[in-house]
């Protein structure tokens, strides 16, 4: 039986289990539209325990803002859960576990070769299915998965050719980086073939668009899916984001801000389970994400003075918390912007419990900041992730773009690079003035089953990172050394003390 929203005596909305969070958010925005008295101090939607499935996002927009007097308040009892769909599940199918390595990477012919036999097992799994069997490989590229949608195979004796649907088939043999590696330093990339037992389900639960003064509290957010796959398969640049064109710059390579630059790429933003933009003052507080598809909590663009403290998160199929601009598209990602960082900016990313993410995506990471400025992210527990752990910047350029007094202090981070390697527990990209890596304890990192390289840290000064003091870190229950600190062209103004 479906009970609808009531008015309790103190002028809270109360929503019972079967009742709809969508009518209660109108009442909400009634009374702020008439200007009704019980505005005042506030209004607090209390979801009492129970479940409450969603078909469609609870949608807040600028008619459902508070004000700093009269905040909007969504808060649960405990054992509230807002809920989807659950997640896409996968039958492994070849080999039956782990992954086998890779032979060959043809880009002009835009093919794999892959064994037809895996060391151990009882048969090939190529010759006993049929063509009409929808399957996708996974396959390892150090700081990256790519998700192809297989569309042919060929027999030739001990091997197999493999290749894929379009647009995957385009991005993942045009653009260079992430590649497989043949012959790398540890050996070559793996994969493994799948099938997917997965039908378009519910991606999103809350999308905060234009409402501010808004605060979540207490509430379970649980079972999205990620539909992407199934029809684009998923071909990424870096951090989960997937690409939508890219290709090597074949002639004249470089441009003026980047004379070694030798590709071109476009992303898109990885769907989240929630999501907040065009707002100030949203938070996030006591709260749980678990079991979703893609992202978790994405603070997309044009939002400040927000947070996300005291909430857990595990069990997470891309990043767990985002936020700040990665230049998607229409944008080219290695352009240094210098409009975007101001578009993210004095967030708050305190005191939270991150486990298990990129349980879909294992290039996805636990926290990911991309042109952000102002953000304390502190205090953190972060465990189990098949990339990197806490990354804060973008662009790959020395140059100023507004990133800027970013700080990442007290944080724990540990069983990072569980799969995948160019990957640092603390992970910094590009120019960023006024900012600091401090007091953090960063376990080694893990020794990844499939890794092709060595570069693992913990913390990676990727592409031009500058502007960070680093003071205090520790590992292994002793001060962190310079020489744990991986470098990748790292501008002057570093100080490590």
């Amino acid at each position: 039986m479906t009970l609808a929203a009531t008015v309790a005596p103190a002028a809270d909305i109360v929503v019972e289990p079967g009742g709809s969070l969508h009518e209660a958010l109108r009442q909400a925005r009634e009374w702020r539209r008439t200007g009704d008295a019980r505005c005042e101090g506030g209004i607090t939607i209390l979801l009492k325990s129970g479940r409450y499935y969603l078909s469609e996002p609870l949608f807040l927009r600028p008619e459902d803002s508070g004000t700093a007097s009269s905040p909007l308040v969504i808060r649960g009892e405990e054992g509230t859960v807002v809920c989807g769909d659950p997640t896409q599940r996968h039958t492994q199918l070849f080999p039956s576990q782990g992954m086998a390595p890779l032979l060959a990477f043809d880009p002009d012919a835009r093919t794999v070769t892959v064994p037809l036999r895996h060391r151990g097992e009882a048969g090939p799994f190529l010759c006993t299915t049929d063509h009409v069997t929808p399957f996708e490989m996974v396959i390892h590229q150090r700081w990256a998965i790519a998700i192809l949608r297989v569309e042919n195979w060929t027999v030739r004796g001990d091997s197999v050719i493999v290749s894929f649907r379009e647009p995957e088939s385009r991005l993942e043999f045009e653009h260079p980086w992430p590649q497989p590696v043949i012959g790398g330093e540890k050996g070559s990339s793996s994969f493994l073939l799948r099938t997917t037992e997965q039908r378009d389900g519910v991606e999103q639960l809350v999308v905060v668009d234009g409402a501010s003064h808004v605060t979540f509290e207490g509430i379970t957010f649980e079972h999205t899916s990620w539909n992407r796959p199934l029809h684009k398969g998923h071909v990424t640049l870096q951090g989960g984001f997937p690409l939508v064109d890219a290709y090597k710059l074949k002639e004249h390579e470089g441009l003026p801000w980047d004379k070694g630059l030798e590709n071109q790429a476009w992303v898109e933003r990885p769907v989240s389970a929630v999501s907040v933009s065009h707002a100030s003052h949203a938070g996030f507080l006591r709260c749980a994400f678990r079991q979703t598809g893609s992202t978790a909590l994405d603070f997309i663009g044009d939002v400040s003075d927000s947070f996300v403290e005291e909430c857990t998160f595990d069990s997470i199929g891309g990043t767990a918390i985002m936020a700040g601009s990665f230049a998607e598209s229409p944008r080219e990602v290695h352009r240094p912007y210098t409009d975007l960082a101001g578009r993210c900016q004095r967030l708050s990313i305190k005191g939270n419990r991150i486990s298990h993410v990129g349980c879909e995506d294992w290039g996805a990471v636990a926290i990911g900041c991309g042109y952000v400025c102002d953000t304390d992210i502190s205090g953190n527990t972060v465990t189990d992730c098949p990339y990197s752990g806490i990354c804060v910047g973008w662009g790959w350029t020395p140059h100023d773009t507004g990133m800027r007094n970013n700080h990442i202090c007290r944080n724990v981070v540990s069983g990072y690079a569980a799969m995948l390697y160019d990957a640092g527990g603390i992970y910094t990209l590009s120019n960023q003035p006024g900012s600091s890596i401090r007091d953090n304890i960063i376990s080694a990192p893990s020794q990844a089953p499939y890794a092709t390289n060595d570069r693992a840290f913990r913390i990676y000064l990727d592409a031009r990172t500058d502007g960070f003091t680093i003071s205090g870190n520790t590992t292994d229950g002793r001060p962190l050394r310079r020489d744990e600190i991986g470098d990748n062209h790292p501008g002057p103004q570093i100080v490590f003390r």
